[in-house]
Order: structure tokens, then C-alpha cells, then sequence
């Protein structure tokens, strides 16, 4: 079997390999709140001419991944007080019913799952790695909301968490953790104990506690 080189790859597999790429890589806050993006920058890392390249950063532009200037300059936004509590706000209302959805499918694979997930938080704290911290939070939260079988909701909780990213890192790199978060604890045990209650309280207490240290 052939394999086609980068040289050689369509310009829509090319748009959307370096979109999932960026997207990953703001949303797990390896980039910085205000860092800028260039067309020449992304064509050199992924091997891509300057279309595929404008198309991805055209479309995480129109998610709010990435903000455009009117002098053309692409960045990661810089969030204000009042855009933070709105997309807090929007986690507050998401991700609880979310939990809460999922919950009658919340098998034992699923906790095990879960609780596998959380045991992996433990080292990537110990090392303040900020992106590895929210790769493993979101996965977390995600393998859980994905058993409430509701793809629309959980696209929207998505988006939100593409647009803060950046600046979820740096709050970690504020609050510089040192041990699990006590909120997946308190999700796992209402999991557990099929407390739909406690369990949305707890998420939404995670979802949403430390951003509001982010307002100054």
C-alpha cells in the first residue's frame, strides 16, 4: 500500500490535521493567553502551504479559540473578568447536566475508568506540568460526560473549553497544586453511590472553582 506524503496530501486532510493539532494544543493551554500564531510559523512546524494553514486558524478564529486583530495579527485571547465568568458560568450550566446524564451509565468500567484517569494526575502534578494537568482533567470530565449521550451538549462544553485553555494554564501555574483534585473524589464517590445531587454539586464546584481566582 501507497503512503502518501505530506508533499502529496490533499489540501482539506492537510487543513484538518493541522486544525486538530492547534486545537488539541490551545484547549490543553500549551500556548499562552495574547500568544501569537503566524501563517509562515504553522506552514514551517506542519509541513503545509499557507491555505491549509489560513483554514485552520479561520476556523478555531470562529470558535473563539483564537482572536483575530483588525491589523490581521492572529492570538490566543487575552480573557477578560467579565469573559471568564460568563464561560464559567456556561461550564455551571453544561457539565452538571452532563454528569447527570450520564450517571444511570455509569457502570463500574466507567469508574474504574475514571479512577485510572485520576490516579495519572498525581505525577503530572508532582512535575507542575500545567498542560499535562488539564489534559488529564478534561479527559477525565470527558469520559464521563460521553456516557450522556447527548454529542450537542457535550460539543458545546467542547467549545468552552477550547476558549479557555490558555488561560486554564495559567491558572494552574498559579495555584501550583499539589495534590489530586478533591472535587473527582467527591464525583466518584456520588458515581458510586448513585447521588445525582452530590454528583452535579461536584462538578460543578470543579468545573468552576478556580477560575474565579483568575478575576482581578
Amino acid at each position: 500500500m501507497l503512503i502518501q506524503s505530506k508533499a502529496t496530501e490533499p489540501t482539506g486532510a492537510a487543513h484538518d490535521r493541522v486544525y486538530r493539532a492547534l486545537r488539541l494544543r490551545i484547549m490543553h493551554g500549551e500556548v499562552h493567553p495574547g500568544q501569537a500564531l503566524t501563517l509562515r510559523g504553522i506552514g514551517k512546524e506542519f509541513d503545509v502551504s499557507m491555505t491549509p494553514a489560513r483554514e485552520a486558524l479561520r476556523r478555531l478564529v470562529a470558535e473563539g479559540a483564537l482572536f483575530l486583530s483588525s491589523s490581521g495579527r492572529v492570538s490566543t485571547p487575552e480573557l477578560s473578568n467579565e469573559r471568564i465568568e460568563e464561560l464559567a458560568t456556561l461550564r455551571a450550566l453544561l457539565e452538571p447536566e452532563l454528569a447527570a446524564r450520564a450517571l444511570p451509565r455509569a457502570h463500574l468500567a466507567l469508574i474504574d475508568r475514571l479512577e485510572e484517569i485520576n490516579n495519572r494526575i498525581a505525577p503530572v502534578i508532582a512535575r507542575q506540568d500545567a498542560p499535562g494537568y488539564i489534559r488529564l482533567n478534561l479527559e477525565f470530565h470527558r469520559t464521563l460526560y460521553l456516557r450522556a449521550q447527548a454529542p450537542a451538549m457535550l460539543a458545546m462544553a467542547e467549545t468552552v473549553w477550547l476558549q479557555l485553555g490558555p488561560t486554564m494554564s495559567k491558572l494552574y501555574g498559579r495555584l501550583r497544586r499539589t495534590e489530586t483534585p478533591r472535587n473527582h473524589k467527591l464525583i466518584l464517590a456520588a458515581l458510586k453511590a448513585g447521588d445525582e445531587a452530590s454528583l452535579k454539586l461536584a462538578v460543578r464546584s470543579d468545573a468552576t472553582q478556580g477560575l474565579r481566582m483568575l478575576k482581578v
